[in-house]
């Protein structure tokens, strides 16, 4: 099904595609904007946003679209920011209905659809006594965005329990990925962007249903604590350095809760970025270079960021990216 919006800022894709777009089973909305599915709720429109039925819906409407249109994969869009100029090409939302499964199996394993959200497994895998996962609880997203980005918390990650992935590759192919070669550092893998993770194969540990209850309400407690859960936020802006921690740096640089535009650094916990008054993804960009040279003009690092920014500028300008000077 294909619908429009009446601001287009990108030209409609899907006349190119009329050949063979009657196939696709899924949604497909054109100039949609990605204000409303990203936390941030700021961000120009997909030129061409597409939500697959399912697995092979997606792997049809792969195997039909031209090498040279640009793809791109949002998740439940919490570490994410979308430049107000739009994203151009294929934006790829994986629908919950086809996407989400779940499935307990045999020896403590679990296999989970790449759009489950990181917490329904966790309570999941507790119900059903399968350890290992309660930190999921305390990360933002879905499962799909956590295999791509290694998430972690409270000392685990991602790689800790995956056996592999099963991915659709750019032409329209499946393709099974060993967790041994995910190519998994900090907040990383090194699997190329053109492979869309659609599901997973997790091994757990035997472990008390009722001691994982308490283990992730403690998870919950410190999340509610120590960060702003219930702002427009896009979790931790940036990663943290090796033996030190961004949000200290930030404070030392005298950044907790400096305003920029509608931008502002939390100051419960000042690695996250809010949008506190109708920013654009201008003005939380800014902050955050801005923060970066602060950072390392204090202390000498250089900060990386952990969200991802994508797409086009608008009229507003460019950020200018801080650079360590040679």
């Amino acid at each position: 099904m294909v619908t429009g919006y009446p601001e287009l800022i990108f030209a409609d894709l899907t006349v190119d595609f009329s050949s063979w777009i009657s196939g696709v089973r899924g949604r497909l909305d054109s100039n949609k904007l990605l204000s409303a599915v990203t936390w941030f709720r700021v961000g120009g429109p997909a030129q061409l946003l597409f939500a697959p039925k399912d697995e092979d819906d997606l792997c049809f409407f792969l195997k039909n679209l031209p090498e040279e249109v640009p793809v791109r994969v949002i998740g439940l869009g919490s570490n994410l920011l979308i430049r107000d100029g739009g994203l151009p090409g294929v934006t790829i939302r994986l629908s919950g209905r086809g996407f989400s499964n779940i499935e307990v199996l045999p020896g403590k394993q679990m296999r989970v659809g790449a759009a489950m959200p990181d917490a329904k497994f966790a309570k999941t895998a507790a119900v059903s006594g399968i350890g290992g996962f309660s930190f999921y609880r305390g990360v933002p997203g879905a499962m799909g965005g956590a295999l791509r980005m290694n998430a972690g918390a409270h000392g685990t990650e991602t790689r800790d329990g995956l056996i592999s992935v099963r991915a659709v590759n750019r032409s329209g192919n499946i393709v099974n990925i060993s967790v041994d070669d995910m190519g998994y550092s900090y907040r990383h893998c090194s699997v190329p962007d053109n492979l869309i993770f659609v599901s997973a194969l997790f091994q757990g540990k035997d472990m008390d249903p009722d001691f994982l209850a308490r283990e992730m309400d403690e998870v919950t407690l410190y999340r509610e604590q120590n960060q702003p859960v219930r702002e427009k936020t896009g979790g931790s802006t940036f990663k943290n350095p090796h033996n030190n921690s961004a949000w200290k740096l930030i404070d030392q640089a005298g950044l907790r809760g400096k305003v920029l535009g509608g931008a502002r650094f939390s100051d419960k916990h000042c690695n996250f970025l809010i949008n506190e008054d109708n920013a654009t993804a201008f003005d939380l960009e800014s902050l955050g270079e801005l923060a970066r040279a602060r950072v390392y003009e204090q202390s000498g690092v250089q900060l990386e960021w952990e969200i991802k920014r994508w797409g086009n500028w608008d009229e507003t300008g460019v950020v200018p990216v801080f650079a360590r000077p040679d």
